[in-house]
């Protein structure tokens, strides 16, 4: 029995998904991104709410079943078995529900061009404030928000880069 429960919580824990910014999907790794440019308009809390794909039911079901079955005789083991897959399955749903929940942001941008863009996504380890510079970044059809970072101001044409000594007329 503890052997299925510690089976079921692995399946349960593997079927989590994030929309945090700061984890990047396996798939994602080490392909182009597009990056535009934006500015924060608005920031607001939102829940980004849980899954129920399914495996929180099954496994509460599983273990619901296994465990009423096993209670008195043969005909009232059925009978129990029955409503304890039933409870299980109804208990595993709120649980990976719950356990899939997420606190997130709608970060409202306006892009360069003008238009405006909103993105949903869990809160990273990045605040953002309207007015901040940001850089959208999309990778495979999912767009996360970034700080943009910090660009330092290009030379003017025939520049000397900075530190570089002017040569004498001499």
């Amino acid at each position: 029995m503890k052997k299925l429960l510690s089976l079921v919580a692995l399946a349960a824990l593997t079927a989590c998904a994030t929309s945090n910014p700061d984890v990047i999907q396996r798939a994602d790794a080490q392909r182009l991104s597009q990056v535009q440019d934006a500015t924060v308009l608005t920031v607001r809390p939102v829940v980004v709410d849980g899954s129920q794909s399914g495996i929180g039911g099954t496994s509460g079901a599983v273990i619901g079943g296994v465990a009423g079955s096993s209670v008195g005789g043969s005909r009232e083991a059925v009978a129990i078995g029955v409503l304890g897959a039933v409870a299980g399955a109804v208990i595993g749903n709120t649980i990976e529900r719950a356990g899939t929940r997420e606190e997130a942001l709608e970060i409202l941008v306006q892009l360069r061009n003008g238009e405006r863009r909103a993105i949903v996504q869990a809160k990273g380890s990045e605040p953002f404030n309207p007015g901040d510079a940001v850089i959208l970044v999309t990778t495979g059809g999912r767009t996360r928000v970034m700080r943009a970072p910090a660009v330092a101001p290009s030379a003017a044409p025939g520049a000397q880069p900075a530190g570089t000594p002017v040569p004498s007329k001499g």
